[in-house]
């Protein structure tokens, strides 16, 4: 081991300072600094160029695209959405039954996707369930991104910095982590951290009066539209109670036309026929769905003869012809309708939809009186848009936000999720390869599409992971790893092993609240590696410790994004969480380091 440093650990440690120091400041975008690190890797001659570009087409990076993917179909066809009801129906009136539920399932469904997925998909659910049972937002938020965080510890493909760690073992010349090596942790963790928060965190916790819901702020939901039905739709014979329950369909009825008139009596009595029109209130999602399903169609689409050829097209396509328009308060148009206006004739283009910000609407479309601020869903070529967007009849006009669930594509999704965690599981094949796999079975089989896939990858996490990779490398190559090791060998060469993994947690613990977990296991797993080797250790508990510090340290809010989700809706404040946080960050770090050593004897 040298006693003094060579040129390139100077070089590469200027590179590691003003890396962390702009990842500390935020002055550039994480995926950007990872970029700029890659490139003074190369240029400074630390790192060849193929080395340093190693990380764009490794095995952390390809593991975490796929998982984007799979957790986008997830999202999709509505299984994220129907097991959310479940869990719903699950948590009892009881404020711990519903914190027992909520983080349970939580902990198992961020096992196999991104805690922050987990974390969105269940937020509107929980806040649902909080009004409904009359319990603070702020009593349950903070244990769901608390429970999605400690679920990803179960499987390596629940967080980047496993991924990472799992490479730095390769590079250490020791066998990387199978999926469920590290389970037995990550399955103590969760109930560990479930049973704090029922006995302790709980009273932590601060009791702050509900906020609104911010999907609601942002969100257009309640659109109003019609539907025809088409001859041989799978609709007809069918009651609506029927139709929502087999088809998985969200609308309130407003009306039933047949034959150009209205039906009369109560809505749920009839069936349909071939040519009823429904009216209906329904979400962005819906809407696509209607235009998608065969045998149903947006009745002014079929009425000017504009279904043909949509189809067979992707959800998201069906989105991407529609646009949205709202009508200014000086508009000539308000107070007429759709029908004295002559809409598609003075204009190209025709009215799908409309949203109202108040009122039930149950009149046809084309007979609804236009009022300020209403929003129009329009379908057109270019020319008619744009003539819309240049009339100053109208306010704005902006993409519709909507994307097809493909409900009946729920139980192939579960099946394929199901094959692909028992295919790694056998540890028969590669995991990227199995993964890789996975992710592209829900394509061919259509639980998503191809765009949809590529929508559903976050670019900068996987640029920012490639980026964090030759970090690792680096540290190795140029022999600062065992310098390091070698320095806190000295130091530490009398203490005992667990003693040492619980300084390494302590460190990472910190280091991870103004740095991602991948970053910041890229940084201290080659190190950690490095000094189990120099005490004659076996380095497994070692690196893993550093990863789940990383990933299951609570101190501040800032340590993950999950935390960052929940922090506006909860209507918390900084010290909450480290309140809260700081007990639980205890709990961990000793079944990490217990559990670690009877895992991996050092």
């Amino acid at each position: 081991m040298p006693a003094n440093l060579n040129l390139h650990q100077i070089t590469f440690f200027v590179i590691l300072v003003l890396t962390f120091g702009l990842l500390l400041t935020e002055w550039l975008r994480n995926d950007l600094v990872a970029i700029l690190a890659v490139l003074a890797l190369a240029l400074t001659g630390v790192l060849s160029p193929s080395e340093a570009l190693s990380g764009f087409g490794s095995e952390p990076a390809i593991i975490v695209v796929c998982v984007f993917v799979m957790s986008g179909a997830f999202q999709q066809t509505g299984l994220a959405e129907t097991i959310g009801a479940w869990i719903s129906r699950l948590a009892g009136k009881s404020y711990g039954r519903a914190l027992l539920v909520i983080m349970l399932s939580v902990a198992f469904l961020s096992a196999f996707t991104h805690h922050v997925t987990t974390t969105a998909v269940m937020l509107p659910v929980t806040l649902t369930l909080c009004r409904e049972r009359q319990i603070p937002a702020s009593k349950m938020l903070m244990p769901l991104s608390f429970a999605a965080s400690l679920g990803t510890t179960i499987t390596i493909i629940g967080a980047p910095a496993f991924l990472v760690a799992s490479d730095a073992l390769h590079r250490a010349g020791r066998p990387g982590l199978g999926i469920f090596s590290i389970a037995p942790i990550g399955l103590a963790l969760s109930l560990v951290g479930t049973l704090f928060m029922l006995v302790i965190g709980r009273f932590l916790l601060p009791a702050r009066k509900n906020g609104d819901d911010p999907a609601n702020r942002y969100r257009l939901d309640n659109y109003f539209t019609e539907v025809k039905i088409l001859p041989n739709s799978p609709f007809i014979g069918k009651t609506i109670a029927e139709v929502k329950t087999s088809d998985h369909y969200h609308f309130t009825a407003a009306g039933w036309m047949r034959a150009g008139k209205r039906l009369r009596g109560p809505l749920d009595e009839h069936r349909f026929s071939k040519g009823d029109v429904l009216l209906v209130h329904t979400t962005p999602e819906d809407m696509i769905a209607f235009r998608q399903q065969r045998g149903i169609e947006l009745h002014p689409v079929e009425k000017y003869g504009l279904h043909s050829g949509y189809l067979e097209s992707d959800g998201e396509d069906i989105s991407e012809q529609l646009v949205q328009a709202v009508v200014a308060p000086t508009s000539d148009i308000i107070g007429r309708t759709l029908r004295d206006i002559d809409f598609r004739r003075r204009y190209g283009a025709i009215v799908v939809g409309l949203w109202r910000r108040e009122g039930f609407l149950q009149q046809e479309l084309a007979r609804i009186r236009l009022e300020p601020g209403d929003v129009l869903v329009l379908q057109g070529d270019e020319e008619s848009l744009s003539r819309i967007a240049s009339d100053a009849a109208f306010l704005m006009m902006v993409p519709f936000q909507g994307e097809m669930r493909l409900h009946r594509k729920a139980r192939l999704t579960a099946a394929i999720m199901l094959a692909t965690i028992l295919a790694a599981a056998s540890n028969k094949v590669a995991l990227e390869i199995t993964l890789l796999a996975g992710a592209v079975a829900m394509i061919l089989t259509r639980c998503i599409s191809s765009r949809q896939a590529y929508r559903s990858i976050d670019a900068r996490i996987y640029v920012f992971i490639a980026g964090a990779i030759p970090l690792g490398a680096a540290i190795q190559k140029t022999g600062t790893a065992a310098l390091l090791a070698g320095w806190l060998g000295k130091a530490l060469g009398g203490w005992d092993p667990t003693l040492i993994l619980f300084l390494i947690f302590a460190i990472v613990a910190v280091v991870t609240q103004f740095m991602s977990d991948a970053a910041t296991t890229a940084l201290f797993a080659p190190v950690a590696a490095a000094l189990a080797q120099t005490l004659g250790r076996s380095p497994e508990p070692f690196v893993v410790t550093v990863a789940m510090s990383a990933v299951a340290a609570f101190l501040t809010p800032i340590g993950h994004h999950g935390n960052l989700l929940v922090y506006g809706p909860g209507r918390y404040r900084f010290a909450d969480f480290i309140r809260v946080g700081t007990p639980l960050t205890i709990l961990v770090a000793l079944v990490v380091v217990f559990v670690a050593r009877a895992i991996w004897p050092v």
